[in-house]
């Protein structure tokens, strides 16, 4: 068994230094007169493997700019969290990395000056209520206005400490046990807790970042072009990003209107759909930018190009269910597109989808399996 692994192994490596001008060698398949050409498929056979056929022609491709991109939160999509008043953490209510909803309790806060204005509203409301049955008639006006002014500037002084119209209608409900200075600070929109910078019990003033809600379902990716090349990037033009083994699509947000003094390069902001959670702040990706005009190319799918002999290769339909390797000159991929420069014509039938398929069959038969 040793001596047959390494007899096919001696055999793999002599096949992989065969020179180019062999390469048609490949569409004889075994060489043996009883080997079934493992590029001949019936339409079963086809549909069962996903082969797809095509028509080459051309398409516009436009030309693109690549540069090295840092993934960021998306800012127009991030809210930090802080406290209005000054007080006490009392209790948290949820963790970094959890996803909230709009409205969500983040954490229990407790203060002093929202305990005071809790009382005034309760005292103030029950007043106002007490005056306004009895009607402009029964008092004067200017009671019947204070008593409404200061029930009005108590729940607007709350509202100002970060209390919601639901909390005060809540406050109001339970009456004077309520007025205890606690509150809860509620998600102002739906996110991902991205830091919660706080220790439980300890005092906070107000403006300091406690959560940092993050949207994940757009970042950014800051891309550095030099400046000759960022003046040809436009807002809206298309971008993939190569992240993890994949390609993804963006649009041009912006680009900066000044050049960073480190390394006299352009920033051009990337917006990138991120909902399946595949990039994250801090990642170093590529990005390709589409700048000038679209050219009218001869192009096949990216994953329509293989390598055998180590020369690209385009699968061929040569009719009656049999199919050939074609090497071919490629260009640069643009748009998941790759041009074809020379062994293709305009009008070739090809293998746009399932040419790794093939590629299988073809090396199995070249090692004597079927």
């Amino acid at each position: 068994m040793k001596h047959m692994i390494l007899l096919r192994s001696a055999f793999v490596l002599a096949f992989a230094c065969i020179p180019l001008a062999a390469a048609p060698a490949f569409a004889a398949g075994t060489g043996r007169a009883d080997a079934p050409d493992p590029l001949t498929l019936d339409p079963a056979t086809m549909h069962e493997t996903g082969i797809e056929i095509a028509t080459l022609a051309r398409r516009p491709l436009a030309e693109e700019l690549k540069a090295p991109g840092e993934v960021r939160v998306d800012a127009y999509s991030t809210v930090l969290v802080t406290p209005r008043v000054e007080a006490q953490v009392l209790d948290r209510r949820v963790q970094l990395g959890d996803a909230v909803k709009a409205g969500q309790p983040l954490l229990k806060l407790s203060s002093v000056a929202v305990a005071e204005t809790q009382g005034a509203l309760i005292v103030a409301e029950q007043d106002w209520q007490r005056i306004a049955q009895l009607g402009p008639q029964a008092v004067s006006g200017r009671r019947y206005a204070e008593a409404k002014v200061a029930r009005d500037q108590a729940r607007a002084k709350l509202r100002a400490y970060g209390l919601t119209e639901g909390q005060i209608a809540a406050l109001l409900r339970k009456g004077s046990a309520a007025a205890d200075g606690g509150f809860e600070l509620l998600a102002p929109v739906a996110g991902r807790v991205a830091s919660d910078d706080f220790l439980v019990g300890e005092r906070v003033e107000p403006g300091r970042t406690l959560f940092t809600l993050v949207e994940e379902g757009t970042v950014w990716v800051v891309a550095q072009l030099p400046p000759r090349e960022a003046e040809r990037v436009v807002p809206g033009a298309a971008v993939r990003i190569d992240a993890h083994g994949q390609t993804l699509a963006g649009k041009v947000v912006g680009r900066a209107h000044a050049t960073d003094e480190r390394t006299r390069t352009v920033p051009v902001r990337i917006a990138v759909d991120n909902r399946r959670d595949l990039m994250h702040p801090g990642e170093l990706v590529d990005a390709r930018i589409a700048a000038g005009g679209a050219t009218s190319e001869l192009a096949v799918p990216d994953g329509a190009v293989v390598l055998l002999l180590n020369q690209p290769t385009v699968f061929v339909d040569r009719g009656n269910d049999r199919f050939e390797p074609v090497a071919v000159e490629v260009g640069a991929a643009r748009e998941g597109w790759t041009p074809i420069r020379q062994g293709l014509a305009p009008g070739a039938r090809y293998v746009s989808r399932g040419a790794f398929a093939l590629k299988a069959r073809l090396l199995r038969s070249q090692l004597g399996e079927h």
